[in-house]
């Protein structure tokens, strides 16, 4: 099937873009029959492609769950491929289908040359990425305003409990509440550093550590040589602002990654560390 440089005015990423610019970049695409059950990509890779859904029909999977069905003219995991962020998703051809796809290094290398319609393509792709941000946050509160009804409840539950006759499961109700409302604290949420916001540990031998999330209570690091739960440890938090100094119990050791539960900072270190987290999560909020 051959398509028209116009009739990719329907796609979000390509609005504002002349058909003479489009055309030009159908050119550097290239045409891919897939028969039905074909993949075109697996969750946990990397993206190599930008794919545009020409003819037929790709179903996005996700854990052996079907999320979406894409029918032409549709990108595929297009976020993905400009972003660099690894599939979280498997594409699969469900009938005979046609997409036009581009290596991302050629993609990436037209838009140096053709700095026409890379402005804006990215634009666009801004403007997506932004309205997306701004949906999930909207969900979010949703959410956070259902946690804090359900924490409330939890509360009153444990209350009206303890306050009656006690029976042979009041412990195991009031242990139960007790962990969820306990584990549902706002400082046990995590937040990962941006790479803009480099965030790691040193340890006593110099070692660098990276934290892949980290709230005010707790850090997860990539590693930690030695450490084993409810081991005491110790190191230096550094920041782009700064260091803190911290110690801490180990929670959890796995193959994900380190927890570990924090002391009490100081005054000084704790609006440090409130600073930095800050930062983080402004990164996920659009004002």
């Amino acid at each position: 099937m051959t398509i028209r440089p116009a009739d990719l005015h329907t796609i979000p990423l390509f609005e504002g873009i002349t058909e003479a610019h489009l055309a030009e970049l159908l050119e550097a695409f290239e045409r891919v029959t897939l028969q039905p059950g074909d993949v075109l990509f697996e969750a946990g890779t990397e993206p190599r492609h930008f794919l545009l859904l020409v003819r037929g029909e790709v179903t996005l999977e996700q854990e052996g769950e079907a999320r979406f069905r894409l029918s032409p003219i549709a990108p595929i995991g297009e976020l993905g491929a400009i972003t660099g962020l690894y599939r979280n998703t498997r594409a699969v051809a469900t009938e005979a289908s046609e997409v036009y796809r581009i290596g991302v290094v050629a993609l990436l290398r037209f838009f140096e040359s053709h700095g026409d319609v890379a402005f804006p393509f990215y634009h666009n792709l801004v403007k997506i990425v932004a309205d997306k941000v701004h949906r999930d946050i909207m969900r979010l509160e949703v959410m956070r305003a259902n946690l804090i009804r359900t924490q409330k409840a939890m509360k009153e539950l444990r209350s009206s409990v303890l306050e009656a006759e006690e029976t042979p499961i009041s412990k195991l109700v009031c242990d139960t509440l007790d962990d969820l409302i306990e584990h549902n604290r706002r400082g046990h949420y995590m937040v990962t550093p941006a790479y803009a916001l480099s965030t790691c540990v040193r340890l006593d031998t110099g070692m660098l550590v990276p934290v892949s999330a980290m709230s005010d209570g707790c850090l997860k690091l990539v590693r930690l040589p030695g450490a084993a739960p409810g081991s005491e440890v110790s190191f230096v938090l550094v920041i782009p602002t700064g260091e803190i100094p911290m110690s801490g119990k180990v929670r959890q050791v796995s193959d994900e990654g380190v927890i570990v539960d924090l002391d009490l900072l100081i005054d000084e270190y704790a609006k440090k560390l409130a600073e930095h987290l800050t930062r983080v999560q402004m990164l996920d909020f659009v004002v």
